[in-house]
């Protein structure tokens, strides 16, 4: 008997470590406070969300945001770098707080994901090259479409039946198009207006055209773990509060970026 008490001990003290190891730890406001710090993973190729200035640090819209939710809990902000595809995952696992790159809320999402109160509403836009034949969602069928590697428009694009082209960062996606491999590009509305115009400004005699329709409608918000509802509370709280008094729209129009409010 005594043996199999100290084998179910040792069983149970694994149990423990094991959760430890794999990030079974759960946030809250206190945790966040006592660690003075708010760590986020980011892939920084996502203007006006994120992007890498001239000195190599990460800014935009949602770090403007998010710094001013750490004033709020009295704490700083520290940014891990990564591809889009690895944010999600990179939250699930506990190996950062919060997952933040224009992150859409679908269902799909929320079965291993916490949200928080979305901030904005964003579009998928399809971009095509000057002179294509493609001018509306319905002209896709039978193209080819490139895509970010673990985005909601790669998801949509290939369940809908679209042959896609997925890669890892934006402008190698936007390169495909360019350069003739993909018929059209899908992305996030914002960036897009923002990367094109980049684009279009070094190439003014081949520009990229967005089209007016749209693939979707998504609500962008701040990705964190399950079982952290107490810190996501207080987040939303601020977030509420950055929402009614118009600091979020603010933010958007700091970036010269239209504002679609959740």
């Amino acid at each position: 008997m005594l043996k199999k008490i100290i084998a179910l001990c040792l069983v149970i003290v694994m149990a423990a470590l094991c959760l430890t190891a794999c990030g079974g730890k759960t946030l809250t406001v206190e945790s966040v406070q006592k660690a003075g710090k708010l760590t986020i993973g980011t892939s920084p190729d996502f203007p006006p969300f994120e992007s890498l200035n001239n000195e190599g640090k990460v800014e935009g819209i949602e770090i403007e945001i998010l710094e001013l939710i750490c004033k709020e809990l009295g704490v700083t902000l520290e940014i891990k770098q990564m591809d889009f595809d690895s944010v999600l995952p990179g939250v699930q696992s506990g190996k950062f707080d919060v997952g933040v790159s224009g992150i859409s809320v679908t269902p799909a999402r929320e079965k291993n994901t916490l949200f928080t109160t979305p901030y904005c509403l964003a579009a998928q836009a399809i971009v095509v090259t000057t002179g294509s034949p493609i001018a509306s969602k319905a002209d896709l069928t039978g193209k080819t479409v490139s895509v970010q590697t673990g985005t909601t428009a790669e998801e949509f694009c290939m369940g809908n039946g679209y042959t896609v082209k997925a890669f890892a960062a934006n402008a190698d996606a936007q390169s495909a198009l360019t350069v003739g491999k993909v018929d059209a590009w899908v992305i996030d509305d914002l960036t897009a207006a923002e990367m094109v115009a980049v684009y279009n400004e070094e190439h003014p005699d081949a520009p990229l055209v967005i089209l007016d329709e749209a693939m979707t409608t998504e609500p962008y918000a701040f990705a964190f773990k399950k079982g952290g509802d107490d810190l996501v509370n207080k987040i939303n709280e601020i977030l509420n509060k950055l929402l009614a008094d118009g600091t979020i729209a603010g933010i958007f129009e700091k970036y010269n970026a239209p504002y679609t409010a959740p």
